[in-house]
């Protein structure tokens, strides 16, 4: 049988639901998305985090806070190249696109680099599957961690260039010998992701959608949240697709893109400040949709 809510979420992590200060989701945040996810809401969560990090901050709290049997939820982690469901009896199987991961190679050259030269400012995220990304140590100033980025993210693509991969960062491209360019590195504010060049949130939009069709769910509309540019990938997609979509910009101090064929909304269409950023911009909107369904 199929259903066709009247709208679905699909969320970005860190920024919007996850503090990027503390890596940790506040109970509201978990309570909203249960309420929504039980009102029948699809959610769904796109990210470029790893399966055991949704395992553990999200997933976790979620089946501790009273997940029902019936609910399931689907998670799109490293930006589509791995993906899993949940209910309340924890996580089912973890797919893998094996054919988008880096190469072990240069990942084990990154965990090397980073344990003799940065590990004072980030850490290699060991629970990767697909891509090679390293993290801000919490205890760590960010504004030191992002001078310390950026010497790293130099370095990464020194190390792509020693390998003989074409590589790019931002608007710089480092071609193989092809003047093929099959990586990126991609730089947020407390992390670096490298990975392969098909990945991003539009590939996470994809397999959104694989998945609920195979569940028989066809949103009426469609609300995509996330916290830097990169995330408008997803609502880029789905309203190429041919879906209604409106994306929530959690962070827009980096600038919000002109032209686009959609609404970008942010916390001061919900009358709030434009200081109301991140996860407490998240928790306003989730606050906002669950009123509407009353």
């Amino acid at each position: 049988m199929s259903s066709t809510p009247p709208f679905a979420l699909l969320l970005d992590v860190d920024g919007p639901i996850a503090s990027p200060v503390t890596r940790d989701v506040a109970p509201e945040i978990i309570s909203l998305l249960l309420e929504l996810a039980i009102s029948g809401i699809p959610v769904v969560f796109n990210t470029g985090r790893s399966d055991e990090f949704i395992k553990r901050q999200v997933m976790g709290p979620m089946i501790t806070s009273g997940m029902p049997e019936n609910l399931k939820i689907h998670a799109i982690c490293e930006k589509g190249a791995t993906w899993f469901t949940f209910d309340s009896t924890g996580a089912g199987e973890v797919h893998i696109d094996h054919g988008l991961a880096v190469p072990g190679h240069y990942s084990d050259e990154i965990r090397e680099l980073v344990a003799s030269k940065f590990d004072d400012h980030m850490f290699f995220d060991e629970t990767k599957r697909a891509m090679v990304s390293v993290e801000q140590n919490i205890d760590a100033a960010n504004h030191e961690y992002r001078r310390a980025q950026e010497q790293f993210d130099s370095a990464a693509m020194d190390a792509m260039a020693r390998s003989g991969l074409g590589v790019e960062r931002l608007e710089v491209s480092q071609p193989d010998a092809n003047e093929e360019i099959s990586y990126r590195v991609d730089p947020t504010i407390i992390s670096t992701d490298i990975e392969s060049v098909e990945l991003g949130k539009d590939l996470g939009a994809r397999r959104t959608l694989e998945l609920l069709v195979a569940d028989g769910i066809f949103p009426a509309e469609w609300f995509t949240v996330g916290d830097s540019r990169t995330d408008y990938a997803m609502a880029d997609w789905l309203a190429q697709n041919g879906h209604r979509v409106s994306h929530v910009d959690v962070r827009p101090g980096d600038g919000i893109p002109a032209g686009k064929p959609y609404p970008v909304l942010t916390a001061r269409d919900l009358g709030l400040g434009q200081d109301i950023i991140h996860d407490h911009a998240g928790l306003a909107f989730l606050r906002h949709w669950r009123a509407q369904l009353d």
